[in-house]
């Protein structure tokens, strides 16, 4: 097996990503610390055509070196936008019909494994701080909370690498025929 040279790995211009129709979701950082985390999120974005990211709270917005040196270019790709209360951000999005997913360790949260996404319906998935996890009364306002399973002695997972999982998952559900 020959490992493939980035010429041959049919990428996208930028004008072609933007042009290229997206997958259902969006993603939204709930006052997230690292800089590194944030510009791995929006790589994820861009590999699974994610329609937008919020940032929201404290997360920090480009341009910054710290995001970009994770990002690789995709806070150009990937459409953001800043807003301060993420409440506010979840109120509006279910206003304008849009399913709002924390992902996070609750009472009653549904297994990532068990969970079906309905078609042509628009998902808005929270991830949350690195420490303290998405506000409590982000999670009360969401039409669901998901939690990726975890079988070893941590349960906790980096938030770039949740959202990595969880976007994934949702993709490929999404892509399938239901």
């Amino acid at each position: 097996m020959r490992k493939l040279k980035n010429s041959e790995l049919d990428r996208l211009s930028v004008e072609e990503f933007k042009e290229t129709e997206k997958t259902s979701l969006i993603v939204i950082l709930d006052n997230i610390r690292s800089l590194n985390n944030i510009g791995s999120v929006f790589r994820t974005s861009d590999a699974f055509l994610i329609e937008k990211i919020y940032l929201c709270g404290i997360t920090a917005k480009p341009p910054h070196k710290d995001i970009h040196k994770t990002a690789l270019g995709s806070t150009d790709t990937v459409v953001w936008e800043y807003v301060k209360d993420t409440l506010t951000l979840v109120g509006k999005l279910k206003a304008e019909g849009i399913k709002v997913i924390s992902i996070e360790q609750a009472e009653h949260a549904t297994m990532l494994n068990d969970f079906t996404p309905q078609p042509q319906t628009t998902y808005a998935i929270v991830f949350g701080n690195e420490v303290k996890g998405v506000q409590q009364k982000v999670v009360d306002a969401s039409d669901i909370v998901i939690e990726i399973p975890q079988y070893g002695t941590k349960h906790s997972l980096n938030i770039s690498v949740s959202c990595g999982v969880v976007i994934w998952d949702l993709f490929c559900k999404l892509k399938k025929p239901i």
